[in-house]
């Protein structure tokens, strides 16, 4: 039982971390991000930020977030569709790149 809490925080931990790659480099974009979620299902917990939803859902098995323009072609200057493409690339990078730096922090904290 201890084994399988512990997977599912670290599991949610690098949901966390990739979804907040996304999230800053959308935001240091100057893209605006209207939902933040970290999990599916239903929302036990939510909280309005200045133009963000902060959601916490139920069950732990993914996350996202969802930008201005990001399935459609938008007109706001703060939307992704109005983006470069290397801004986009960015955005959707940085989820991964996050990933990537938490296992290197990871093995150089047991490592050393």
């Amino acid at each position: 039982m201890i084994t399988a809490v512990a997977s599912v925080l670290i599991f949610s931990m690098a949901i966390l971390i990739h979804e907040l790659g996304h999230f800053w480099a959308a935001r240091k974009s100057g893209i605006t991000v209207s939902e933040f979620s970290i999990g599916m299902g239903p929302v036990l917990f939510q909280k309005k930020g200045k133009e963000t939803i902060y959601y916490i859902k139920a069950l732990p098995i993914g996350g996202y977030i969802k930008m201005e323009g990001e399935d459609e072609e938008a007109i706001s200057e703060r939307s992704f569709s109005s983006k470069s493409p290397w801004q986009r690339f960015k955005v959707i990078l940085m989820g991964p790149v996050m990933n990537f730096a938490l296992a290197l922090l990871i093995f150089f904290v047991i490592v050393l």
